[in-house]
């Protein structure tokens, strides 16, 4: 496989992605909190990457997890923010205490 192609394939992921999460909501994550992102929706899960402070993120769907406490209050949403990626909605500015989007099935 030629460099061209390795490109092109590259493009077309970075393509794809944008196009699946166009529509989806993305909210601010807490001022001054940086964020972990875990491989399922509680603390049991690993630690598979840290959001920087100031950070947005597209929530593609909501599920019950872990209970936790942030600074939005104490919650056990946990929200899907890409492919086996979620994060607490206690650290996530949505303006509401409830879900927002739908279930992750």
């Amino acid at each position: 496989m030629s460099m061209e192609n390795d490109s092109s394939q590259v493009q077309t992921v970075a393509a794809t992605e944008a196009v699946a999460t166009e529509g989806l909501p993305t909210y601010p994550l807490a001022p001054g909190s940086r964020v972990n992102v875990r491989s399922g929706p509680g603390t049991n899960y690993s630690i598979i990457d840290v959001l920087p402070a100031g950070g947005y993120v597209t929530i593609r769907c909501q599920c019950p997890g872990t209970n936790i406490s942030g600074p939005y209050g104490t919650t056990n949403i946990w929200d899907c923010i890409g492919n086996g990626r979620f994060v607490s909605d206690a650290y996530v500015r949505t303006g509401s205490d409830g879900y927002v989007t739908g279930r992750c099935s």
